[in-house]
């Protein structure tokens, strides 16, 4: 069991990556703070990681645009567990369109849950490795966080932020035993493309399990390595 003891929080874990990956880590051995905005679906995964795995999973509602709860949530993890190892940022929002098309209020709430909620996360996360003098924060920029496509100027705005936040996050605790991982999935066949109107080939997507075997790849390597940036994208949607 690769993360026997470790204690991974996971953001946006109900659904889509977070949730897969939650099942990847506990089946591991990972002590689990599973973190979203509906109580009700994070009570069920958190039974479900006791019932298959015998996961020590901790449920904790939070926003991640509001910097109290975030904080709340880091210092609930400390408080439960005694330390924090990996943080997997898999809370995210995103609406593709035309920038004459894009509504102010959805480029804001993409900062607000795609830039803002990894800084608070992150912030507050790292504060705590930084103590112990180690830990693993992982970030989803995706590939749009690395490349843009038509239809998204407001995405890639708040996910081009995340790995700009990151790569400058690695420079500030290199010293301090903090890895920091970005994954740049292109196309995952989550809930995210229900809503979004533009024409994709979802059966030709990486699965959520896929991209959870990558952060799980990350959270498990040597103490001397880091897997700094990884792309993984489906051979019809490079870009």
């Amino acid at each position: 069991m690769k993360l026997q003891n470790k204690v991974a929080v996971i953001t946006g874990a109900s659904r889509g990556i977070g949730r897969e990956s939650a099942r990847l880590f506990a089946r591991e051995g990972a002590k689990l703070v599973l973190a979203s905005r509906t109580k009700s679906e994070l009570d069920a995964l958190a039974k479900e990681l006791m019932d298959y795995h015998d996961a020590d999973a901790l449920a904790f509602p939070c926003d991640v645009t509001k910097a109290n709860e975030v904080k709340a949530l880091i210092d609930k993890t400390i408080e439960t567990f005694g330390r924090i190892d990996i943080l997997l940022n898999a809370a995210g929002v995103g609406y593709l369109k035309p920038i004459t098309e894009l509504a102010v209020e959805e480029f804001d709430e993409m900062i607000d849950v795609n830039l803002k909620g990894t800084f608070y996360a992150s912030k507050f996360a790292a504060e705590a490795m930084a103590k112990q003098k180690s830990g693993c924060i992982i970030n989803i920029p995706g590939i749009l966080g690395k490349a843009v496509m038509r239809m998204s100027s407001g995405y890639s705005a708040s996910k081009y932020g995340v790995t700009g936040l990151s790569k400058a996050m690695t420079q500030d605790l290199m010293r301090d035993g903090v890895k920091i991982t970005l994954l740049h999935f292109g196309g995952v066949d989550t809930s995210f493309w229900d809503k979004i109107t533009m024409r994709v080939q979802r059966e030709k997507m990486l699965t959520v399990q896929q991209a959870a075997e990558m952060a799980l790849l990350s959270a498990v390597q040597p103490s001397h390595l880091v897997l700094g940036e990884l792309v993984l994208q489906p051979e019809s949607h490079q870009l």
